[in-house]
């Protein structure tokens, strides 16, 4: 019961900061930097703005996808290993499919600008980055028979 807490409470969490972050950018906050901006931008697409010509359609197929990793991830039983990371995961990929239903596209804030142009992500993106790498490192460094132990 812990682990669903864990995850639904991160999953909450990271959902409602990711949007209190973008809704400051909607409403007009700009800020010049010297190698970063922050500055509103709408990606029609994912990823440096692959797949925008799929247009309305793409918030349904990520939709569908995060409908379908939480299936995958309850059924498989992930959750007991992976809450935190999981709730980060789904948490962050909510709040950019939430915005794909209200605002057209993803809110992206974040301008990298520093010797070369990168693409402009956010909050919901960074989280998902961060939660990947964390289950790639549990998954690779530490077996399941370590982390019972350690859990003890």
């Amino acid at each position: 019961m812990r682990v669903y807490i864990l995850f639904f409470a991160t999953l909450l969490a990271t959902f409602v900061a990711d949007q209190a972050i973008k809704s400051v950018f909607v409403e007009g906050y700009y800020r010049a930097g010297t190698c970063i901006d922050l500055e509103l931008h709408f990606n029609k697409g994912v990823a440096f703005s692959m797949f925008a010509f799929l247009g309305h359609y793409l918030k349904w197929i990520q939709a569908g996808l995060v409908v379908g990793i939480f299936i995958f991830v309850l059924k498989e039983g992930y959750l007991k290993r992976y809450s935190l990371p999981l709730g980060m995961l789904l948490g962050g990929a909510s709040g950019n499919v939430f915005d794909r239903f209200i605002h057209e596209g993803v809110v992206d804030y974040v301008a990298w600008h520093c010797g070369f142009n990168f693409a402009v992500f956010n909050f919901a993106d960074a989280v998902i980055d961060i939660a990947v790498v964390w289950i790639l490192l549990t998954a690779y460094f530490f077996t399941e028979d370590t982390s019972q132990k350690i859990n003890k």
